[in-house]
């Protein structure tokens, strides 16, 4: 859950709306918006809903691409968060939306 308007990440590719508390577009000329602290609660997979949420990728730069470890993932990919929205998961997808640690300097 998205539980403060500080921020310590970035969106690529959409913004948060703290109105609709969901992802929304991205404002005009625009690259990068602030995502509010989230709140990691652990849980069980069967008990995790993904409906009204884009399974969002976290990488810790904008790059995308690292050197492939032994699990198969970049080590740039941190990991997937449930982030709410009003549209579709495929919206977001076509976007290339992501959540990002860190900007490049």
């Amino acid at each position: 859950a998205v539980v403060s308007t500080q921020s310590t990440g970035f969106l690529e590719g959409a913004r948060w709306d703290n109105k609709k508390m969901a992802l929304a577009e991205s404002l005009p000329k625009i690259l990068y918006d602030a995502m509010p602290v989230i709140w990691l609660k652990p849980a069980l997979k069967s008990d995790i809903s993904t409906e009204g949420k884009y399974v969002s990728p976290v990488y810790k730069t904008s790059a995308r691409q690292g050197q492939l470890s032994t699990t198969g993932h970049s080590t740039n990919y941190v990991v997937a968060i449930n982030v709410p929205t009003i549209k579709p998961q495929k919206h977001w997808v076509l976007r290339g939306t992501c959540l990002l640690c860190s900007l490049d300097d």
